[in-house]
């Protein structure tokens, strides 16, 4: 998309005027700004690294259908870039993503041979937030539009391949949470409140219908319930709890209690998933620190854990395994 198309539908959803969409075109997202990235070539193998002008956003390609993403975890903080600053704007790193990004990568690889989609925020979060709109994600710089569009991008070629072959898939957008409960926090673009609902009448308002894996309810191939994909024996969450951490929404912890904080997704997850069509479902994966982000060897057992999961996740709902591998069923740290 243009640059200055990407900030008049940004502007205009936010309710800016006009005026003052010309006003920011005239100071740099006009014809004189850098030109957007175009879409990464068809061609290309699994393993092959692609980056933006900069190398500040990078896409490993793969050829299983899993998609690892990782937007706030980077470092670099190129002094030519000004920090965001706006009311808004939160810019804490969160801690160690990335490294567990590619220790994800790693182990799914030398485990199946097959490799992840691999896309990754190399900046740190003060400098480019790519799980924002435009807007916020860059604070109104327009010299990193092309850098934002970059991330996304290779999420959407992504999602091109996984939609060629094998037809489904599924992305995991990896983040890391400071609440006082250390669990993950799975976000499907359902509001907390909707999950305290009980399972009838969360099935009846119509909320896995209009989240992020919109599509798996209609296509799973176990023929799960709705509800029972968030929190039912086979559910991300169930997973997770079996393989070392515990996790909301699961069958043991069916939902966020009204005073807890949780994350139930983000712009990612919107834009992303399967709310609006497509057959790529999309989970918000938020880590506490402790225990899993902390030390080297937590970061393995979190990454072990994330690829079992992923794995047997695949395996029963999407009906896919790796040629010749069978997925384990439990991680046994």
């Amino acid at each position: 998309m243009p640059l200055a198309a990407v900030w008049q539908e940004a502007l205009l959803r936010r309710g800016a005027s006009l005026a003052t969409l010309a006003s920011l075109l005239a100071c740099g997202g006009g014809s004189s700004a850098p030109a957007a990235p175009a879409p990464p070539n068809a061609l290309g193998v699994a393993g092959d690294v692609r980056t933006d002008a900069n190398a500040w956003v990078e896409y490993t390609l793969g050829n299983a259908p899993l998609i690892i993403a990782a937007p706030h975890g980077g470092a670099l903080t190129p002094a030519s870039i000004p920090d965001r600053r706006c009311a808004a704007c939160l810019t804490d790193t969160d801690t160690n993503t990335e490294d567990l990004a590619r220790r994800v990568a790693t182990l799914f690889y030398s485990r199946t041979g097959k490799r992840v989609h691999l896309v990754i925020n190399r900046l740190q979060r003060a400098k480019l937030d790519p799980n924002r709109e435009v807007i916020e994600a860059t604070d109104g710089n327009t010299a990193m539009v092309p850098t934002w569009q970059a991330y996304h991008t290779f999420i959407d070629s992504a999602r091109g391949r996984i939609t060629t072959s094998p037809g489904r898939g599924l992305l995991l957008d990896l983040h890391g949470h400071g609440h006082a409960i250390l669990r993950l926090e799975l976000g499907y673009t359902i509001a907390a409140s909707d999950l305290r609902l009980s399972d009838a009448a969360l099935t009846t308002s119509g909320a896995v219908a209009r989240s992020s894996i919109a599509r798996l309810a209609v296509l799973d191939v176990a023929r799960s319930a709705p509800v029972a994909l968030l929190r039912g024996p086979t559910s991300l969450g169930a997973l997770f709890v079996a393989n070392g951490f515990p996790a909301v929404p699961s069958p043991s912890d069916p939902a966020p209690a009204a005073a807890d904080l949780y994350f139930d997704g983000g712009y990612t997850t919107d834009r992303h998933g399967s709310a609006a069509g497509g057959t790529v479902d999309a989970v918000q994966i938020e880590a506490h620190r402790v225990g899993a982000r902390d030390t080297s060897e937590n970061l393995d057992r979190y990454a072990a854990a994330i690829v079992t999961s992923a794995l047997e996740y695949l395996r029963v709902h999407y009906g896919w395994t790796p040629t010749g591998t069978a997925a384990a069923a439990v991680f046994a740290p």
